[in-house]
């Protein structure tokens, strides 16, 4: 990670600026995600491929990364451990994001070295927040000073919709 590459920058909205990795397979998604990064200040970057995401990571030196869990050919998870496993990368903050939430799932995303987990359909203002915790407090705490079991997931415990739904406030 690039050293204090955001630090005292701020966006629109107060966040702070930063270049943010998304690798998602959905196009509703991958848009809905970048125009809420950079409405508020935020670079994002798109990989739709995650066999091209470590590659993409390490030529992007994002400040965070945001991975869909239930991706083609790579999965999430396996991401996110060669993210941790990657001398360059290691220290980047991860926030994972899933359609398909089932018992068992967020342990098994932290365990693999996300520092947050937010279940779709995604609340936009969560999804804000949980972002700017996340570039304030990096990889090495919790950015909520909650419980791990608080961290971002908020939902309802229906484990969200499809991989398609990305409509009104809601991803």
């Amino acid at each position: 990670m690039r050293a204090n590459a955001y630090n005292g920058c701020k966006g629109v909205k107060g966040s702070i600026v930063a270049r943010i990795l998304i690798v998602e397979d959905n196009a509703l998604n991958i848009k809905l995600f970048c125009d809420l990064l950079a409405a508020h200040g935020h670079q994002p970057e798109a990989v739709t491929d995650s066999r091209n995401a470590l590659d993409a990571a390490k030529q992007f030196e994002p400040d965070l990364v945001i991975t869909d869990i239930q991706l083609p050919h790579v999965s999430g998870l396996e991401l996110i451990r060669m993210i941790r496993k990657d001398e360059k990368l290691a220290q980047v903050p991860i926030m994972a994001v899933t359609a398909y939430s089932a018992q068992g799932d967020e342990e098994r995303i932290r365990a693999a070295g996300a520092q947050a987990y937010v279940s779709k359909p995604i609340s936009v203002m969560k999804f804000a927040q949980t972002v700017d915790q996340l570039l304030e407090h990096g990889c090495d705490s919790d950015p909520t000073g909650e419980s791990q079991d608080s961290w971002a997931n908020e939902s309802d415990g229906g484990g969200g919709g499809g991989p398609s739904e990305a409509g009104g406030e809601e991803a």
